[in-house]
């Protein structure tokens, strides 16, 4: 894994209850690439995560949302939990955040609640994705094909549905990073 991501700049987005083994090893599985990894929340200072209804450690916040310009990353990291996709999604700059990902043809990745993101920047639409199994009404509403698999990739989206499926998601998130970046210009990943 590693230096297929070197230098490449990553945005994760998370709040307050993010899930925390779903922020921890997607970022060590980045930061392993050689991808700088940078955690982009709703507010400044610090975010606790969870272990499920647990509280969990409690991390630093790179920039906020509003202030993050998404034309300064290659690629996108959306952790899940239920009080981390819930509190995104209803969070206007966030969603408008993750829908430029999807209009500039960047990669994104999504694991477990954060979907519900995906679907409220109206952005699965045509999509074959998987996530936690109690969004599947919620993504077919929005005009996904949900699918029961440890990972799916259809075009630059990547989806996973849980923390049994990390090692299948981490190792997606980098090769289709590393693809990505091997097709589009250089600047895009400084």
């Amino acid at each position: 894994m590693a230096g297929e991501l070197d230098g490449m700049k990553v945005a994760v987005l998370a709040t307050d209850g993010v899930e925390q083994v779903e922020l921890d090893r997607p970022w060590q599985a980045l930061e392993e690439a050689g991808a700088a990894p940078e955690l982009v929340s709703l507010e400044a200072g610090s975010i606790t995560a969870f272990q499920h209804l647990d509280k969990g450690d409690t991390k630093k916040v790179d920039t906020t949302v509003a202030d993050a310009d998404p034309d300064g990353y290659a690629a996108l990291v959306l952790p899940g939990g239920v009080i981390n996709g819930d509190f995104v999604r209803a969070d206007a700059d966030a969603v408008a955040f993750v829908k430029a990902f999807f209009e500039a043809g960047k990669p994104v990745a999504a694991i477990c609640h954060a979907p519900w993101v995906l679907a409220e920047a109206d952005v699965v639409r045509g999509r074959r994705m998987t996530s936690w199994p109690s969004l599947q009404t919620d993504l077919r509403n929005a005009g996904a094909t949900w699918v029961d698999e440890e990972v799916v990739v259809d075009g630059n989206l990547i989806t996973s549905r849980k923390p049994d499926d990390l090692d299948a998601f981490d190792a997606a998130i980098v090769e289709e990073f590393a693809a990505a970046r091997d097709t589009e210009p250089a600047d895009t990943g400084a």
